[in-house]
């Protein structure tokens, strides 16, 4: 049958995407950027058609009419943790699905099924449990057939969010930090909530099913920090609990930089959630524990990889951030001892003029770094603009590279840490 996905390149997205082309199905896979997933379909062989949209504009019951011209079932995976710079959840999580439940009502969809969350437990009044709250709610006053499925914390080969950061807080040295490490954290494998869906979308699930997708057995996160550890091949660590306030100004920097569309799962929402746990609510029987998803699915050195860069990459990303803008507010502060080191090859106007330009430039570079839909641009003109500098001061100064301070010394570090930055620098 034909069914449209919603969120397919997510972490979630994608494993169900797979699932349901593994069996037959002909998929319609919608992301909000879909070019890597276009190109990893190529000579796959399936019935997967890639389509590039945002739900926070679809948010009209005419505006979803094209996109369910044949389409049997839909499958709703997108979701964002909090309203950020590219995310608006009252567009995306309820207005939109608002939409599509009164478009499917006259495009005859057989079924919608939803993947939502527990969202009566700990931070129920936070923006993302309310708009998946209130969709759930209409999509079942709505008269549709759907069935809706709320995974706890998904873990799978891949990882993001909550998973990504439980990998990374495993990968600690020394020891392992944690707050409210004595709550439970109940879990699901990604294969199983793929199984799930595959199921509810082939009419194994009765309508108006709602079930929440948890393993029965439940760790603390300590325990579940210490699997990981161990999955992960490093040593025992012992766990050092913090203390909840330590939360409160690593969520408002996390808030910040979502502002900044850097999706942390270390932002507030994120926070008030875990902070009553995670518990498995009438868990599903049969269903994989941790040590079991963990077991299937072996580590290899690049998930050590992964682990140990997570927390650095929000760290390399402020160095470089902060490098550049004190490279150009640093001169400003003297601009006519600064523009002397050109008067050796131009007039003194040109010299102040170049000077203030590629101050404004650094400074350019330093801030749109760190806007996440601006990143990648400004690590390649960091890249440019660093070599530029090298090679002009080589051919106008060549004895800059024998100067005690090494500012041409320098720059070669700071172009190995941009590429590093551009190298991790995908999310998905």
């Amino acid at each position: 049958m034909k069914i449209l996905i919603l969120g397919a390149t997510g972490f979630i997205g994608s494993a169900i995407t797979d699932a349901l082309a593994a069996h037959g199905h002909s998929i319609v896979a919608m992301g909000r950027s879909t070019g890597r997933a276009k190109s990893r379909e190529t000579g796959l062989n399936r019935d997967v058609n890639w389509l590039t949209g945002d739900l926070s504009m679809l948010r009209q019951a005419s505006d979803w009419t094209r996109l369910l011209d044949g389409v049997e079932v839909v499958v709703n995976c997108a979701g964002a943790l909090q309203d950020g710079l590219s995310d608006n959840l009252a567009a995306a999580q309820r207005d939109a699905m608002l939409a599509l439940y009164n478009a499917a009502r006259t495009q005859k969809i057989r079924r919608i099924v939803q993947i939502s969350a527990d969202t009566n437990g700990a931070g129920a009044d936070a923006a993302f449990l309310a708009t998946k709250r209130a969709a759930d709610e209409a999509l079942k006053a709505s008269g549709l057939d759907h069935v809706i499925l709320r995974p706890a914390l998904v873990i799978g080969r891949n990882a993001f969010g909550g998973t990504a950061l439980i990998r990374a807080l495993a990968a600690l040295p020394f020891a392992l930090p944690l707050i409210d490490h004595d709550n439970p954290v109940a879990t699901v494998a990604l294969t199983d909530v793929a199984a799930q869906v595959v199921a509810a979308v082939e009419g194994d699930m009765p309508e108006g099913a709602d079930l929440h997708l948890a393993s029965p057995e439940v760790p603390t996160l300590a325990e579940l920090v210490k699997l990981h550890r161990r999955w992960l091949g490093l040593p025992d660590a012992s766990v050092i609990g913090l203390p909840a306030l330590v939360g409160r100004p690593v969520g408002a920097v996390a808030d910040l930089l979502g502002r900044l569309g850097w999706r942390s799962p270390l932002r507030s929402t994120a926070l008030r959630v875990m902070s009553g746990g995670l518990t498995a609510r009438s868990p599903v029987e049969g269903l994989m524990n941790a040590g079991q998803t963990l077991a299937a699915q072996p580590a290899g050195v690049q998930d050590l990889w992964f682990a140990r860069l997570y927390l650095l990459k929000p760290l390399i990303f402020f160095t470089l951030s902060l490098f550049w803008l004190l490279s150009g507010m640093i001169p400003l502060l003297d601009p006519m001892r600064a523009g002397a080191n050109f008067l050796p090859f131009m007039p003194w106007s040109a010299a102040l003029t170049v000077t203030i330009a590629t101050c404004a430039l650094d400074l350019a570079l330093g801030l749109a770094v760190a806007v996440r839909p601006w990143s990648r641009q400004a690590l390649w003109g960091m890249l440019a603009t660093s070599l530029a500098y090298m090679v002009g001061g080589s051919l106008l100064q060549p004895d800059l590279w024998f100067d005690p301070l090494g500012p041409l010394v320098k720059v070669l570090p700071s172009l190995a840490l941009t590429l590093v930055a551009l190298a991790i620098l995908d999310e998905r």
